[in-house]
């Protein structure tokens, strides 16, 4: 089943109560005991206040729900703006915070249960399982097997769980009310409650996941530009007044040493006020106990089954955008729901239950979603100070810029008030993620993300630490960059021309660059104030008309420099390049008339693979590649099987060998290894250098492997590739490969047999 048969399955009221469904459980039956232990009544408003944090970061996810209803929610949005890197973050955080959620939310379904049947603990070995840990063991894997049959089946649970619960909750309400007394509720604050706040905020805040997730199965819902932010803010206003008034209620008519640290103080509550009331003289307690009881046991269902389903689509989401492997995509023939993505989901809820108690599972599922709450508000900033085409919401945040920064702000500081263990835990999974992007994730993804290309759109503005930044962490999956650094009006259409080709077979961006050279006695300042900005911008419009012609995506930049052909290197780093297709001629980039100067640069240290060419006239119909093997020459051979396939050149292969058997011997083998066995082939024996001119004859354009020769063999024996460049009347590309090289190799060369290898001659 492909992502469109997925969409469209959820209403907007099973939409509602995924939030409310994830968010009431924890909140009103597992967490009031220990937010009442440290903060006595304040813990009402602990939970008052994790809601208006929530609000401003609901506001957020709503824009950019409506604007990109795509299954993963938050994290897809962050890995669309902010880029992979944090969408690896972001991505790892929300599914693994969902994990713990849905540990804690099960462990807390095991206290309903183990109050109801009065279960027996369990040891397995050395290992203990107390009894709330066997009952969520057995919980999880229920509803581990209802989310793999499909978001139907679980869509309609959850209205059925949410209806009932609210009407549990409103009965004990109307109960608690008619009991509650003012005086239950003093001291408000006693000693010590006022430093509390935060920190039980921080541990509550749990209650609060569920709103987000709504987003997270955004192509199921109908109409979302209508119903999911309904959902989304409807959620978290109807949750933070349902938590305020109940808990008030409770505590005004419960003394509180009955809720303090009690796992389930409602329960408990609930037989305390209901056993004021008879019916026929059966006295009620029994009938509160059993309904809030039923009620605990719906509302950590609820909160485990919608956190499985929003995280279970999370991953779904990251192999997608193959963050982690796509192979986690595949889709159930029979129910339609990606199974490999709940059983893995599944699998760590069952660790973290075996490994965890409920305040560090609820802590760790509040910490891991504050890092992406807050970068979900940075997310849309990005995208409303870019405006990337295609950005167009449905529903905007108002007060905009306030509400995204004042949601930034208050999710990355109410990290603070958790427990530094716990900090420490979330801190390792994060640096897990980041190292996980750039051992994994980079050479994989495809996408940068908006702010990159807003970043490296305006290189030219920013300073170059950032842009060297932006680069560094930019994927290397598929998105091949190929870099034009052009300065003559006279050639650049050509270089363009042969840059797009390249680009056009990998499905890859040209990077268009005009290196601007500014006399040393001019600062790059007055540079810019004197037009030459400007200038340099008219030739690259052109340029990247040229290339869009073409069909393929471009990027320009414009550099000043006191350097230029030495800037090409640092260009080629800090935009990224793949490879890069320069020019040289009369003083090409800055070096002399002839190319060995400039060349001599490129054979010691490329940033990446070089195309050097020389225009004699554009014409790639004919090629000739000359070769001995190494690897500048498999870079011909590359360029050759590019160049074939984008123009339907014919190509020539030569090898010039001290025996003609051998010689074919070895070119056939070369060919065939490297794609190119319909290419016709010559061999020829003598001088190589007038074996390649005689060649080059009947060629159009002439690609030749660069020698490996270093600067002094150059300065004292001369180069032979470089000769030959000279004589020939066709185009001629010089293929260089990627390398580093010490001092030695830069001053002497790797061996004195390489001035034939790439060229065209035998060893």
């Amino acid at each position: 089943m492909s992502d469109e048969e997925l969409a469209k399955d959820l209403g907007p009221l099973a939409a509602l109560t995924i939030g409310v469904g994830t968010m009431i459980g924890a909140g009103i039956f597992v967490l009031p005991g220990t937010a009442v232990l440290r903060a006595g009544p304040l813990a009402a408003l602990t939970f008052v206040l994790g809601g208006m944090i929530a609000i401003f970061t609901a506001l957020s996810a709503s824009e950019l729900g409506t604007a990109m209803p795509k299954s993963g929610g938050a994290y897809f949005y962050i890995n669309k703006a902010l880029g992979p890197l944090f969408g690896s973050i972001s991505g790892w955080a929300n599914w693994l915070g969902l994990a713990f959620a849905s540990a804690f939310y099960m462990y807390g379904l095991g206290e309903y249960v183990n109050t109801l049947v009065g279960a027996s603990a369990l040891s397995v070995g050395p290992i203990f399982f107390e009894a709330a840990q066997v009952i969520g063991l057995v919980g999880a894997l229920l509803f581990i097997a209802i989310n793999y049959l499909g978001a139907k089946e679980t869509g309609g649970l959850q209205i059925v769980i949410v209806l009932m619960l609210l009407g549990i909750l409103g009965l004990f309400t109307v109960v608690g009310l008619l009991n509650a007394d003012i005086e239950s509720l003093r001291p408000l604050a006693p000693p010590g409650a006022m430093g509390e706040v935060l920190p039980v905020t921080a541990i509550v805040f749990v209650s609060y996941l569920g709103f987000v997730q709504i987003t997270s199965v955004a192509e199921e819902i109908k109409d979302p530009g209508r119903n999911l932010p309904r959902a989304v803010i409807g959620s978290v206003v109807l949750v933070t007044v349902v938590y305020g008034l109940f808990l008030l209620v409770l505590l005004a008519a419960v003394p509180n040493e009955l809720v303090s640290g009690n796992d389930t103080a409602v329960v408990d509550a609930a037989q305390l006020l209901f056993a004021q009331y008879s019916i026929f003289g059966f006295e009620l307690g029994v009938v509160g106990w059993g309904l809030l009881l039923f009620g605990g046991l719906l509302a950590t269902a609820s909160s485990a089954n919608a956190s499985i389903l929003s995280s279970s689509r999370i991953n779904f989401a990251m192999g997608r955008e193959k963050i982690v492997t796509p192979d986690l995509n595949e889709i159930h023939e029979r129910f339609g729901t990606p199974y490999r993505s709940i059983a893995v989901t599944g699998g760590l809820i069952l660790v973290f239950l075996i490994g965890g108690n409920l305040e560090l599972l609820a802590t760790a599922g509040s910490v891991l979603h504050l890092v992406v709450y807050g970068l979900l508000n940075l997310a849309l900033i990005v995208m409303r100070e870019a405006e990337p085409p295609g950005y167009d919401p449905d529903f905007e945040v108002p007060l905009y810029p306030l509400v995204p920064v004042i949601g930034a702000i208050t999710s990355f500081a109410l990290i603070v008030y958790i427990e530094p263990r716990v900090i420490a835990l979330s801190a390792g999974l994060v640096a897990f993620a980041t190292l996980w992007y750039f051992g994994y994730a980079r050479n994989h993804v495809e996408s940068r993300g908006v702010l990159a290309s807003w970043i490296l759109d305006r290189s030219e503005e920013i300073p170059d630490l950032a842009v060297s930044a932006a680069t560094s962490v930019q994927p290397e999956g598929d998105d091949y960059r190929v870099m034009v650094p052009l300065s003559n009006p006279a050639t650049q259409k050509h270089l363009i021309t042969l840059a797009a080709a390249i680009a056009n077979q990998r499905n890859g961006t040209v990077v268009a660059v005009n290196i601007a050279n500014v006399p040393d006695q001019t600062s790059l300042e007055a540079a810019r104030d004197r037009g030459a900005y400007d200038a340099a911008r008219d030739l690259l419009e052109r340029s990247q008309a040229d290339a869009e012609t073409l069909g393929v995506e471009v990027e320009t930049h414009v550099v000043l420099s006191h350097r230029s052909f030495e800037e090409i290197f640092d260009a080629a780093r800090t935009f990224g390049a793949d490879i890069t297709v320069m020019g040289w001629g009369e003083d090409p980039h800055g070096s002399p008339g002839r190319a060995e100067s400039a060349l001599d640069e490129l054979a010691y240290d490329l940033p990446c693979d070089f195309l050097v060419y020389r225009d004699r006239g554009y014409d790639p119909s004919r090629i000739l590649v000359p070769t001995a093997g190494g690897p500048a020459s498999d870079l011909s051979a590359a360029v050759a099987r590019t160049l074939r396939s984008e123009f339907d050149s014919t190509v020539t292969l030569l090898h010039v060998a001290d025996d003609e058997v051998a010689g074919r011997v070895f070119i056939e083998e070369w060919a065939e290894a490297h794609e190119l066995a319909d290419a016709e082939l010559r061999i020829e024996t003598g001088d190589v250098e007038a074996a390649i001119e005689r060649a080059a004859k009947d060629s159009t354009m002439l690609v030749i492997g660069a020698t490996e020769r270093g600067l002094l063999s150059r300065l004292v024996r001369g180069s032979l590739v470089l000769d030959v460049l000279y004589d020939v009347d066709c185009s001629v590309l010089l293929a260089e490969r990627k390398h580093e090289r010490g001092l030695r190799e830069r001053l002497f060369g790797s061996s004195t047999g390489d001035s034939r290898r790439d060229a065209g001659g035998g060893d």
